[in-house]
């Protein structure tokens, strides 16, 4: 895809060698992101009655019939199957600074290894580019969990650490995973 070329050693002289090949990385991405599919399943991503993203506390919490589950959490971006575009989180003025951190860190990334296309505030996607830029992202922030939220317009898309759960009882217990 055009969107994704790297920009030549003229253009960006103080690269020296590029360890980071955008291809490896994506399919590290894709990889790591069905692994956190997998195991967050267990404590029930995907299945909760709602959801909510807390800007000021950092927490986004997902709630069942029979517990809660909350994580501190990051926005990456909003993506837009109806406009067709994504929006990363550091350049939409609605996000809180403190909560765009890993888009930031995507976007510092590209800038210093050369991929320009990444450090766009806002980019056309379809779903396949949609998916394409979180697999990337993911993989680049070395992200814990992932979320793409549901929006009335948007698709928040979000990353996540150690899960707290919750019970109706107030039991808690915590669902943590380290990326090696």
């Amino acid at each position: 895809m055009g969107l994704f070329k790297r920009a030549s050693k003229s253009e960006s002289p103080a690269q020296g060698v590029d360890p980071a090949d955008l291809s490896t990385l994506l399919l590290q991405g894709e990889d790591v992101i069905d692994q956190l599919a997998r195991a967050h399943v267990s404590w029930g991503l995907g299945s909760a009655d709602r959801w909510g993203l807390d800007q000021r506390t950092g927490l986004i919490t997902w709630t069942f019939p029979e517990k809660t589950a909350t994580a501190p959490a990051q926005i990456l971006a909003s993506f837009s199957p109806s406009s067709g575009s994504w929006l990363w989180a550091w350049a939409n003025e609605s996000i809180l600074p403190e909560m765009s951190r890993d888009a930031r860190t995507v976007r510092d990334w590209a800038e210093a290894h050369g991929h320009h296309a990444l450090t766009q505030p806002k980019v056309d996607a379809d779903e396949q580019a949609a998916a394409t830029l979180a697999a990337l992202a993911v993989r680049i922030t070395r992200a814990t969990g992932f979320y793409r939220g549901p929006g009335n317009n948007s698709v928040a898309i979000i990353t996540f650490g150690p899960v707290t759960l919750t019970a109706a009882d107030g039991s808690t217990s915590t669902f943590s995973i380290n990326i090696d």
